[in-house]
């Protein structure tokens, strides 16, 4: 009778963690798919009590503590602009734990070898994979490319010495090939990930985040656990969707990243020998042609999320509407450090989600824009993915801001983005460069806006 109560509140949170990821899918819908997500939690660890197999309750409850004051530090302190970090970094603490769950179940007896050995491997790729991700996003070691010399044979030799020990481990159940099979595993996912360069990390983090949820699965069948099994496919299925989106989205093929291509570029194109010239405008020029605009489109990049300037932007936009203009934000899909990290931060200025476009929604409405309002998004502008076939973003989907009649590009410098191409949008007629930092450079046309 326990175990019926118990693998029936498990098929319900199963069922709510489905509820939570369709409500996730929208950004009107977010705040009701994070509650299922929570309620499908607590019934899932109050059944995980419930159910005979528990009987340490101390350290249960220590682990659920720990777990809640870390979660409650990280939301109060970890900024918008880190969320992609945390997301890392807590993908690479799931991974990690289906390791753990291996290892244990190994020293208990079980005999599940074909499961175990595939969950340690793929999340013991994952965690390590994750800390790498979690140090190039945070500027820290790796934070770029790391290539290596053989790079290519020493993750060959990685992956052949891993097949090995597993067919070893599997034939003989020797402990010692099981331990080195974790080593080996744990150094794979440093070398797999270093030499990705940080404008691949959308792409990235999403399928360490689809290998966490397969190791997931694995470790679920090993020990007999529905929703284990349930979640972990979810998470495997919808990591993989996503990478495959991502991979469209930044002209990288699936392919090549299942097979550790990752971030490799094509040779790229020789630059112009004559000497180019960016216009420079000011915040009061930029104030005075928004305000006598008919249409204005903000495109928000990374260099929005860098200053926080989001509260300002939402504030530049209503400023244009009171005096008759109509605003959009345009959205490209890998905009930012991780999918949604530009809807997340317009969300949290409480911009209206009838007012934010994707790529596909907006892209035809630049033509009839009087001003495109550039903050930071570099890559994803950049004219010469349609344009260059020797470039290493061509045929990467970008925003076509240069079809609209005014230009004004928020920027630091005229620095490259991530993919290190020169922006030709930079030079175009139609472009002003606004330098400076993006909050300030906002702040600045906004107060010329209340006074003209």
């Amino acid at each position: 009778m326990t175990e019926s109560i118990v693998s029936a509140s498990y098929l319900f949170a199963g069922l709510l963690f489905i509820l939570s990821i369709r409500g996730l899918a929208s950004p009107e819908t977010a705040r009701r798919g994070n509650f299922f997500g929570f309620m499908g939690t607590m019934i899932a660890i109050a059944a995980t009590l419930y159910s005979p197999v528990t009987n340490e309750y101390l350290w249960v409850f220590l682990a659920i503590l720990l777990g809640a004051i870390v979660g409650i530090f990280s939301a109060l302190k970890v900024k918008m602009t880190s969320l992609p970090q945390m997301i890392a970094l807590l993908n690479g603490t799931g991974s990690l734990v289906s390791v753990l769950i291996a290892l244990a179940e190994i020293r208990n007896g079980s005999i599940a070898y074909f499961e175990l050995i595939m969950g340690l491997v793929i999340g013991a790729i994952a965690f390590t994979g994750s800390l790498v991700a979690f140090s190039k996003l945070q500027g820290l070691w790796f934070a770029k490319r790391r290539g290596f010399f053989m790079q290519k044979t020493v993750n060959l030799a990685l992956i052949l010495g891993m097949l090995f020990l597993g067919i070893a481990f599997y034939q003989t159940q020797n402990m010692n090939y099981f331990y080195a099979l974790a080593g080996i595993a744990l150094v794979f996912g440093i070398t797999a990930v270093a030499p990705i360069g940080g404008a691949d990390m959308p792409v990235v983090i999403s399928l360490l985040n689809s290998y966490s949820g397969w190791a997931l699965v694995f470790v679920g069948f090993s020990l007999s656990n529905v929703l284990l099994i349930i979640v972990g496919s979810m998470v495997g299925a919808s990591g993989l969707i996503l990478s495959y989106i991502m991979s469209k989205a930044m002209n990288r093929s699936l392919r090549n990243i299942l097979l550790g291509g990752f971030g490799k570029r094509a040779v790229t194109s020789q630059q112009d020998d004559e000497e180019k010239y960016a216009k420079t405008g000011s915040p009061e020029d930029a104030a005075f042609i928004m305000k006598n605009a008919s249409k204005v489109i903000i495109v928000p990049g990374y260099g929005m999320a860098v200053s926080q300037a989001q509260h300002i932007v939402e504030s530049l936009s209503k400023l244009l509407e009171k005096n008759g203009v109509e605003v959009k934000f345009a959205i490209h899909p890998v905009a930012g450090r991780m999918p949604g990290h530009m809807n997340v931060l317009l969300a949290e200025a409480n911009v209206p989600y009838e007012k934010v476009f994707e790529l596909e929604e907006i892209n035809r409405e630049f033509s009839t824009a009087d001003v495109a309002y550039v903050i930071g998004a570099n890559d994803v502008t950049n004219p010469v993915a349609k344009t260059d076939s020797n470039s290493p973003i061509f045929g990467m989907p970008v925003l076509d801001v240069e079809k609209a009649k005014t230009v004004f590009f928020v920027k630091r410098s005229l620095n490259s983005g991530y993919s290190g191409v020169d922006n030709p949008l930079f030079y175009h007629e139609n472009t002003s460069m606004l330098y400076g930092d993006a909050k300030k450079v906002t702040e600045q046309v906004v107060a010329a806006l209340e006074k003209a």
